[in-house]
């Protein structure tokens, strides 16, 4: 059995030892050793990692309770120097004592009880079981949790044998029976709990509550503690800077110049659909003194295919025509009328694209397609205003 480091020395992180088994499985490679110091995943608490022999640690987990460690590849020794990733681990205990301390506090200021814990990547969260939490009550809770750390409490790990447990007032009852692991934040709480944790609350640094949620009749928290928290809140002062440079003022009135900005986006939006209304209105008359028969067709340059569909559709409703319309800023091209024309859209496109490359279709009256290449888009269109225009 191997001895468990993490819980005798949690701060350690260089250590001799021995290979005691080793196996290959699915061409990944997995040994045991004599004591380790790095924590198999679990708990909601992702496992350690490191070096053995200077080979990198890929995975820790626990099976038929032996702990296995995956290696890049196989220690040509069996004794070994072990190096833990030291900053990976703070981050787990800060954020895994965090959660201890946060759902001691939502269980006295909410009543509501933490029924699981995710230790992410990015950031970590607890179920509550509320329905609700309010932004008061959130903030609350921040500075509550807060106050808890500045106190510098004590933090105890043990085991308890399952009479000793008795006399223990835990949060919740273990799922196992024995080899019982309690963490005692000093005053505040006992919990069962097999993770690694820092000594002080002091040493979670802070916890910041990002935001909650509602998750299957619960209320999920997002929170960051120590590290995270502050390099959380290096980056929203670095795009708060960027933001106050771009707008020419102050990081308390990025809000109201942001607002005003706002404003005159809207403004400028306004004027701008107007004044494309009006533009289109002008190229309607344009392009009406080219209709040849029934048949207006045009080849635009730089409209989108949102632009010349829009402009399609006021044509039909307001003519009796043809509309053969492409653009080769998007290689797009719409065929359409107002059932008055004789042409089925959708067919001809069904017929012909595939000489192309084109790929579309359509109803009777209207049918769209695009193209790989202004080539392409070119030459079908030239074959079917020829079409049209001669009959």
């Amino acid at each position: 059995m191997t001895t468990k480091l993490y819980y005798a020395a949690p701060n350690l992180t260089e250590w001799d030892t021995h290979i005691t088994r080793s196996m290959e499985r699915d061409d990944k490679y997995f040994v045991m050793l004599e004591e380790t110091a790095f924590y198999p995943h679990g708990g909601g608490q992702p496992c350690d990692t490191g070096t053995i022999q200077d080979i990198r640690v890929m995975d820790v987990f626990l099976e038929e309770g032996e702990i296995w460690h995956q290696v890049e590849h196989m220690p040509e020794e069996t004794k070994v120097a072990c190096r833990l990733d030291w900053e990976r681990r703070l981050d787990h205990m800060q954020q895994h004592s965090g959660q201890h301390l946060l759902s001691a506090v939502c269980l006295e200021l909410l009543g509501a009880r933490t029924e699981s814990f995710h230790l992410g990547q990015e950031y970590a969260t607890i179920d509550v079981n509320c329905s609700n939490v309010t932004s008061a009550q959130l903030s609350a809770i921040e500075q509550e949790v807060n106050r808890q750390i500045y106190s510098n409490r004590s933090i105890k790990s043990y085991f308890v044998t399952d009479e000793q447990l008795k006399d223990i007032p835990l949060v919740k009852t273990p799922k196992v029976t024995e080899n019982i692991r309690i963490v005692e934040i000093e005053g505040i709480e006992y919990n069962a709990c097999g993770g690694t944790h820092v000594a002080q609350t002091g040493e979670i640094g802070i916890i910041k509550c990002l935001k909650w949620e509602k998750q299957k009749g619960m209320a999920r928290i997002h929170f960051k503690c120590g590290a995270r928290a502050l390099q959380d809140f290096n980056e929203s002062v670095r795009i708060l800077d960027v933001l106050s440079a771009r707008f020419n003022t102050g990081r308390k009135d990025i809000l109201t110049r942001f607002e005003k900005w706002e404003q005159e986006h809207k403004q400028l939006k306004a004027q701008m659909e107007l004044l494309q209304k009006e533009n289109a209105s002008y190229q309607s008359k344009e392009l009406l003194a080219t209709v040849q028969g029934h048949v207006l067709a045009h080849m635009f340059e730089q409209k989108s295919f949102q632009e010349i569909q829009q402009m399609a559709a006021r044509l039909t409703a307001e003519h009796d025509l043809l509309v053969l319309f492409a653009t080769t800023a998007d290689n797009k091209i719409i065929l359409t009328h107002n059932g008055t024309q004789a042409v089925a859209c959708g067919t001809f496109f069904k017929e012909n694209l595939g000489s192309f490359q084109g790929k579309g279709g359509g109803s009777n009256q209207s049918a769209q397609a695009a193209f790989p290449s202004r080539e392409d888009l070119l030459n079908f269109f030239e074959m079917a205003q020829r079409q049209f225009v001669q009959g």
